[in-house]
């Protein structure tokens, strides 16, 4: 694997460095050697951040985690990493997809993890009516949910409002080629 390793207000030491690579070295069992890992280690306010990006076939393993402490965090990503690789080798095992960069051992091998199963528990279906994205952030605000699906008035397409971690909110708009 191959690691690209950056340090936003924090300078990224030997001792750093060595630590990402042999906690994230754990997961060379899941990929090819040619894969990339993109590490960001940041400081904020008092908050010690590591943002962990693995662009695989098709998409990204992606997570973030802080603390006070930067080695925690490090030890934190490194079980979320692990949990996501989990669900995605199950999806890619149900739908007999190709795993790209993945190791063809980690398709072998017996790891499972039941809780990693993705399970759709509830469906909901509701009629959609043409609004503008300031609107749906209102109505989306009486709800009292973090997220909301409409069809914007402007352009006619099915977007999604959500509320941002900072408490903003962001649009998601189709984007077709």
């Amino acid at each position: 694997m191959k690691f690209i390793i950056v340090g936003k207000n924090i300078e990224v030491t030997p001792g750093l460095k060595e630590s990402v690579e042999n906690k994230l070295g754990k997961l060379e069992r899941y990929f090819t050697p040619d894969t990339e890992i993109h590490v960001t280690l940041s400081v904020q306010r008092e908050n010690q951040k590591i943002e962990v990006t693995i662009p695989v076939k098709g998409s990204i393993i992606r997570s973030e985690q802080e603390s006070n402490d930067m080695y925690v965090s490090i030890d934190l990503v490194e079980e979320v990493i692990e949990r996501q690789l989990r669900k995605y080798k199950n999806k890619l095992i149900a739908r007999h997809q190709d795993g790209g960069n993945f190791n063809n051992d980690f398709f072998e091998s017996d790891e499972t993890d039941d809780d990693g199963e993705i399970k759709i528990v509830r469906t909901k279906k509701f009629g959609i009516k043409p609004m503008f994205p300031e609107d749906a952030c209102i109505q989306m605000e009486l709800l009292g949910h973090n997220f909301f699906v409409f069809c914007n008035a402007e352009t006619d397409e099915v977007c999604v409002v959500y509320r941002r971690k900072d408490g903003t909110f962001g649009l998601i708009e189709p984007a077709f080629h």
